[in-house]
């Protein structure tokens, strides 16, 4: 498609900067703007929020519903990696920025725009995800940040539009500054920025508290198919409805809050409070799968393939080579990583409390020690000969371990 010198499609999530930007990127360029909301479980009504850029001056107001996508195209690849960054979390904004940064290549290409444009500030995460997306899927775009050119604060911004005669979003209700989706919850800003006190029950939208949460204990049967959760206490749910349904349950008995204090890709740390209850409950009972599915050697090195993927998540790099080489390695992992996870949900706490699979290595007649027992006792006599030999021929050559030296020169002073 020819592309027109006068179009940019702005990534609009329908808050302050996103609208702010409208007119903006209008006047600044002489643009027409098209607006592009995108769909991936955040709450409000997307109609309200295709008619507000329409009222602030876009040409057009794209909604594109991204929700399965989400969850299949990116979601799941990630869980099944084990992707976890720096051991907390589970990567929800992360995950959804190159879903955004697809749908705004596709809508630019189609609207014949020489640009895109998003709401993002220069001090996060989410511009870099953005933009190294659009580099790698459409790299003739230029991408605009007006955020980080305008340096408006937030009631400049609110003076911007009301100058212009141009209706201005509800006002923030919260002091936090909040981020969702369907996979996670973020929270930071306000009273989360000391990292010494504990976060305040207001900063929690999802879950409740470990002591509202139910008296009586949940019980979850979660069955996966090649790492992938496919059913509920044996009823087969779409992606989408699993983790709807997963959040729900889950965060009704008080699991998913995690307190991150984080490494950003911009070099600054970062106090994060998240909620994930799906995302907590899967990863666990995943792992749990993997535990009796993978020889030890498989285990370990998963590991070090998850946090390899969790940091490419983070750091913008979904659309690389090296995530395609990494997704090949899970996959042949995988295969076997099919069963039954039995997960007990009660007062914040998710714990697997039982597994089973057609694949599991686990056997009962070696593990056992009742009279069932099949294990070859004498063997390990050779087996402890032969695995000592190498600490046996250091001792006989005179250099066993023996008391730490450091200790024995403290001694002697």
């Amino acid at each position: 498609m020819t592309t027109k010198k006068n179009t940019i499609v702005l990534a609009y999530s329908g808050g302050l900067d996103t609208t702010t930007a409208i007119p903006w990127l209008k006047e600044k360029f002489s643009a027409d703007v098209v607006a592009l909301t995108v769909d991936v479980g955040q709450p409000g009504d997307m109609e309200e929020t295709r008619r507000r850029a329409i009222q602030v001056g876009a040409l057009k107001a794209l909604v594109a519903d991204g929700r399965e996508a989400f969850v299949r195209e990116f979601v799941w690849p990630a869980l099944k990696a084990g992707a976890v960054y720096e051991g907390e979390y589970p990567l929800a904004t992360a995950l959804s920025r190159p879903l955004i940064a697809r749908l705004l290549a596709e809508a630019a290409v189609a609207e014949g725009a020489f640009a895109v444009a998003h709401g993002c500030t220069g001090k996060g995460n989410d511009q870099v995800r953005i933009e190294l997306g659009i580099m790698a899927l459409a790299p003739q775009l230029k991408v605009i940040a007006p955020a980080r050119e305008w340096g408006m604060s937030r009631d400049e911004e609110v003076e911007y539009l009301r100058r212009r005669k141009l209706p201005t979003p509800p006002a923030k209700t919260t002091k936090f500054s909040i981020d969702e989706n369907l996979w996670g919850r973020s929270t930071e800003a306000g009273p989360l920025e000391d990292p010494w006190h504990e976060p305040p029950e207001e900063a929690y939208g999802w879950t409740a508290s470990a002591a509202d949460a139910p008296a009586e204990p949940t019980y979850l049967k979660l069955e996966f198919a090649q790492g992938v959760p496919v059913a509920v206490n044996g009823a087969s749910m779409t992606p989408l409805a699993l983790v709807q349904h997963l959040n729900t349950i889950a965060g009704r008995n008080g699991v998913g809050r995690i307190d991150h204090l984080e490494n950003r890709l911009v070099g600054i740390k970062s106090r994060e409070v998240y909620e994930a209850p799906a995302a907590v409950v899967l990863h666990k009972a995943r792992r749990a799968l993997e535990a009796i599915t993978l020889a030890k050697e498989q285990q370990r090195f998963r590991d070090m393939v998850a946090q390899q993927y969790a940091d490419l998540v983070y750091n913008g790099q979904w659309f690389s080579v090296h995530r395609q080489d990494l997704d090949a390695y899970v996959a042949s992992l995988e295969r076997y990583v099919s069963g039954t996870v039995r997960v007990k949900l009660h007062r914040g706490a998710s714990t697997v409390v039982g597994r089973k699979s057609p694949h599991g290595l686990y056997a009962y007649e070696l593990a056992t020690y009742d009279k069932a027992d099949q294990f070859d006792h004498k063997a390990a006599e050779g087996f402890i000969q032969v695995w000592g030999l190498p600490i046996k021929t250091q001792a006989r050559r005179g250099r066993a371990a023996g008391p730490d030296p450091s200790r024995r020169s403290e001694e002697t002073r």
